[in-house]
């Protein structure tokens, strides 16, 4: 029995896959997919890879996330998933990559400044 692990991470989300070879049962942080993300877009989400590789239902996955809202911790699961599968088999990497699942999205919250309201948005500016 070969275990596969990856790391995938997204915004302030961090998500660790076990992946192995099974029936397709996916377990988040010890709870059911369905009960763990709700919502069918982010399911979705997390299926894309198996779904771009023709995958579905070869492999159990366990997936321990933390950290970050319910979509960075999508695309964190679906990161590790895609890493996991591509560190499976090299035949799988091209397909992945093509779809842009293989790509850790850089882009993150940016900071507040001082003397204004928010990041980028500023306090009402007064002439006199």
């Amino acid at each position: 029995m070969k275990v596969i692990t990856a790391t995938g991470r997204r915004k302030t989300a961090v998500s660790q896959c076990r992946l192995i070879p099974g029936t397709g049962k996916i377990s988040i942080n010890k709870k059911a997919f369905e009960e763990y993300f709700p919502v069918e877009t982010h399911r979705e989400k997390v299926l894309q890879p198996f779904l771009i590789t023709k995958q579905e239902a070869k492999f159990d996955m366990f997936l321990n996330v933390r950290g970050g809202g319910k979509s960075g911790q999508t695309g964190a699961v679906a990161l590790s998933i895609s890493r996991a599968l591509a560190k499976f088999d090299d035949t799988l990497h091209g397909p992945l990559r093509d779809a842009g699942l293989l790509t850790r999205d850089p882009r993150m919250v940016e900071r507040k400044k001082y003397g204004q309201k928010k990041a980028r948005k500023r306090f009402q500016f007064s002439k006199r």
